[in-house]
């Protein structure tokens, strides 16, 4: 049994610290690489859209619950797109506070801006669905009704599309705007690293894992292809962006479809959301597995097996903690290795790289956003709270992901929205 255990133990400390690394590499040159393929030396914002004629007319979709407090400035924000031609469709998804009355007074107030109202608390996925068959047009802006879109955002979104016929979404970048505590500085730093640098490398690498909720571009012929959003995935956009992939549309990442985001900033709020993430992202491969598997979908494959890679570093990194108090207080099992929780020299390079990781993260995002330099500081903390929550998140999606009914309507629930200045 000690033979066992050691073996298994020194599987597990390599394989604990040699993933985490790998990865941090493997974004790394593929986030650097798409930045010079594709961003390095090109103008941003407002000079290289200047030649605007020949764009689509775009329908911008709002879903809304309970976002009284935010809709004026969302909505002032859409108003304003540097768009020759477009409308905004709000729905007001059974929201039990002032949403659906501020939406009438907006409509009145802005021309463009056209309400939906649903009586019941039907789900972001339905809400979206009903704004896409009540938009006019094929092409389809999607944005949180707490979040703030770019003056740019709808016209470097739409160049995709104009671009190339078999693109079906495209997810814009997200920029966290409450920073106000610890948490919220790190996830300044952690939308740059984590999830703008690792869109990038998937880019590159083959596919995009998933769209971003709170903004994204749609062409309505692939969403009517696929069936729309479904109506009892937790995540709405890990699961339309994975039947967009298997129906053979691509998806592509343009980091100057700035928008500006809401984030959690107490450690309750970013567990629920964290929680939701993971739970979605399980579900979203258990139903579609069988697809996936298939050898014509074996574009997808790396993204599954890295995908699958993760869920059992989580688990592994679970297994080391749970055995590391027997290794100190079992008297049989004294001097069956000499493994340790604490970090060493491994735990040393790997916070090192995370460090790097997030230096040319910032690097490639200085250009959209100034000032990331002035948070570097912050995030020596990322690999202690972010890796210990989204690891522990995971482990406990599966089992719930695995029990959820099929067929259950997700439903609203007001997330955290941090701290406002």
């Amino acid at each position: 049994m000690d033979s066992w255990i050691s073996a298994y133990l020194s599987w597990a400390l390599v394989f604990a610290y040699a993933y985490p690394l790998f990865m941090a590499y493997v974004w790394m040159v593929g986030g650097l690489q798409y930045f010079f393929k594709w961003e390095h030396g090109r103008p941003t914002g407002s000079e290289a859209l200047k030649k605007r004629s020949g764009f689509p007319p775009v329908s911008i979709l709002v879903p809304c619950h309970n976002e009284g407090e935010n809709l004026r400035e969302t909505i002032a924000a859409l108003d304003q797109q540097n768009y020759p031609d477009f409308e905004i469709v709000a729905i007001n998804d059974g929201s039990t506070d002032n949403t659906g009355e501020l939406l009438d007074e907006l409509g009145r107030q802005y021309p463009r801006l056209r309400v939906v109202h649903l009586v019941e608390n039907q789900g972001k996925a339905t809400a979206l669905r009903m704004g896409a068959l009540t938009s006019l047009n094929e092409f389809l802006i999607c944005v949180d009704g707490d979040a703030l879109l770019d003056i740019d955002a709808s016209a470097w979104i739409i160049k995709h599309f104009i671009n190339n016929c078999h693109v079906g979404a495209v997810t814009g970048n997200p920029r966290v705007r409450t920073r106000s505590t610890l948490l919220g500085k790190i996830q300044v730093g952690e939308f740059s690293s984590i999830i703008g640098l690792i869109k990038r490398a998937q880019r590159i690498y083959g596919r995009v894992f998933t769209i971003s909720g709170v903004v994204a571009g749609f062409r309505k012929s692939a969403l009517l292809e696929v069936g729309y959003w479904s109506p009892d995935a937790i995540t709405e956009d890990i699961d339309i962006s994975w039947k967009l992939h298997l129906a053979g549309w691509d998806i592509r990442f343009e980091p100057n479809a700035l928008c500006w985001i809401l984030m959690p900033e107490t450690f309750r709020g970013l567990w629920s959301q964290r929680l939701r993430w993971a739970q979605g992202g399980v579900e979203v491969f258990v139903r579609y597995l069988p697809q996936i598997l298939h050898f014509r979908q074996r574009r997808l494959w790396l993204l599954f097996a890295e995908y699958l890679v993760s869920v059992l570093w989580a688990y592994t990194i679970l297994s080391l903690i749970l055995l590391w108090p027997m290794m100190q207080f079992i008297p049989q099992m004294e001097g069956v290795t000499t493994f340790s929780i604490l970090p060493g020299s491994a735990g040393l390079l790997l916070g090192l790289t995370c460090l790097l990781q997030f230096a040319v993260s910032f690097y490639i995002d200085g250009r959209y956003e100034k000032g990331l330099g002035k948070l570097y500081y912050w995030m020596i903390w990322y690999p202690l709270v972010y890796w210990l929550i989204n690891l522990l998140t995971l482990v406990v999606a599966v089992p719930k992901a695995l029990l959820r009914p099929r067929g259950k309507r997700a439903t609203w629930v007001s997330p955290d929205r941090g701290v406002r200045p």
